[in-house]
């Protein structure tokens, strides 16, 4: 970890504070009339994604944490666990489905997926904007049903409930959006 200077603070970085990973999210630098100035701060647990706000006296050092992206391969689920490739080191590690979060809604076999971590600890996951997944399981549109908006749910191959428009079928591959979880056109 290196000693980093509060004055020189960028959004996105990961410090360490009280033993606790934190990201800055928005700081900005204040210069009172009277008295030293600070740091004014919102971090982000990265474990527990709780938002909190904090003030630094500016010029304090505190620690940069160095955090890997590493591209990573799913390669299948074992159990309730989910294993993934190393597509440098081609290492399998075995990762509890808590740990990636919602990724796990969007992941098939063979999707690439970046994984953020600190040590051999999974901090966080990126993924695409938009996945193309296969519905697996919906009901059958009826003819001259077509009241314009609609929606019906459909659950896709990774056990995940959308709401689709009604001329969808089951085996039809769609597009998500991954932040929202909402259907977004067909693939």
């Amino acid at each position: 970890m290196a000693s980093v200077s509060t004055n020189d603070f960028k959004n996105g970085w990961t410090i360490m504070v009280d033993g606790n990973l934190m990201q800055v999210v928005e700081f900005q630098h204040v210069k009172p009339g009277k008295g030293p100035a600070f740091v004014r701060t919102k971090i982000k647990n990265v474990r527990t994604g709780s938002v909190i706000e904090k003030t630094f006296r500016a010029g304090e050092s505190v620690d940069r944490v160095n955090i890997d992206k590493r591209e990573m391969q799913y390669l299948y689920k074992d159990g309730s666990d989910l294993v993934f490739m190393d597509n440098e080191t081609y290492e399998q590690i075995t990762v509890p489905p808590e740990s990636v979060g919602d990724l796990s809604d969007y992941l098939v076999e063979s999707e690439t997926a970046i994984l953020l971590m600190f040590g051999s600890e999974i901090v966080g996951t990126e993924l695409s904007a938009s996945v193309e997944l296969v519905i697996a399981e919906t009901e059958p549109g009826i003819q001259g049903d077509r009241v314009s908006g609609a929606t019906k749910p459909a659950m896709l191959e990774t056990g995940l409930t959308v709401q689709v428009p009604l001329f969808l079928e089951s085996g039809e591959k769609i597009k998500v959006d991954t932040r929202t979880g909402s259907y977004i056109s067909r693939a």
